[in-house]
């Protein structure tokens, strides 16, 4: 099985969005502002988010993952700190996404320390607390990657798209 995790051009961005499709079918069970439109998909309505990454002068970066040359998610990565006011980090694990077909085979965590190889510093993630596989993964995954020298750290105020869920985001801050 081939891994890689190749940069995602402006020409493929498409693609990207139809990925997000069904990232954002699976958040859904965990976030209720997740509703699909009436042609049954769902807004990804912040294609500005999505065209934030392309900018001449963002600090944004996309990357597809793929095995054996077939698609199996995407990481988007940046470096604005707005999730955490009181700790900068250098890197922000926006989004990240496989496809279940590619689950427990190790794809997620290769992708996941070549992206640590590639970008140096501080970093930054933010994991639903009820999408418990997200959580475990994270967990072993940074575990790993860093033997234990990472800081779990309480979500600062409460979740907007989910009202009386203050407890439902964990922070992961670790030195790569």
């Amino acid at each position: 099985m081939k891994i890689e995790v190749t940069a995602v051009k402006h020409e493929e961005k498409e693609i990207l969005l139809n990925l997000m499709e069904k990232y954002e079918y699976e958040l859904s069970q965990y976030f209720h502002y997740n509703e699909v439109n009436e042609l049954g998909l769902y807004d990804l309505g912040n294609f500005d988010y999505v065209d934030s990454f392309y900018h001449k002068n963002a600090k944004r970066w996309v990357f597809f993952i793929k095995v054996d040359g077939k698609l199996a998610g995407f990481a988007m990565i940046h470096s604005d700190n707005f999730y955490l006011e009181s700790r900068k980090a250098d890197f922000i694990m926006a989004d990240f996404f496989v496809m279940y077909k590619y689950r427990g085979m190790g794809v997620g965590k290769f992708a996941v320390n070549y992206l640590f190889d590639k970008f140096k510093g501080l970093w930054q993630l933010t994991v639903c607390n009820r999408n418990t596989n997200a959580v475990l993964f994270w967990l072993k995954v940074i575990g790993d990657y860093t033997e234990g020298k990472f800081e779990l750290l309480p979500s600062e105020g409460v979740d907007e798209d989910n009202p009386g869920d203050e407890k439902n985001f964990r922070v992961f801050l670790y030195s790569t």
